[in-house]
């Protein structure tokens, strides 16, 4: 958990820190969930599935939460964001590669790809 390796530092011991959280925790101060659901939501403005997944993963986010959290429409997203950055439709063959890198790099399914820009 990353609050708990920055807190860390500032505990009088392991043992207090390890008391404090469970405290948060059993309050509903500090939800896993929650957060990995309010990162996911901020990210995915800009980011596909496979970025949001690896930024949990390197959050500590568990791996059941991480597939429930990514499992959203990424074709709407993926269309969204497309159209958010390029205004005209592509025309040629080098734009919608242009346009299937830029998507790629976002984090983007192959898949994904090929059906928003119909390329076989």
């Amino acid at each position: 958990m990353e609050l708990a390796r920055k807190l860390a530092p500032h505990a009088q011991s392991q043992q207090a820190l390890d008391v404090l959280l469970d405290q948060l925790v059993s309050g509903k101060q500090l939800s896993d969930e929650r957060f990995a659901e309010e990162r996911a939501r901020m990210l995915s403005r800009k980011y596909g599935p496979a970025k949001i997944r690896h930024d949990l993963r390197s959050k500590g986010i568990a791996e059941e939460i991480v597939g429930r959290i990514c499992a959203g429409d990424e074709l709407a997203r993926a269309g969204a964001i497309l159209s958010r950055k390029y205004r005209d439709p592509a025309n040629t063959r080098e734009e919608r590669a242009r346009r299937a890198r830029f998507l790629q790099s976002r984090g983007f399914s192959m898949d994904v790809i090929a059906r928003l820009l119909d390329v076989a």
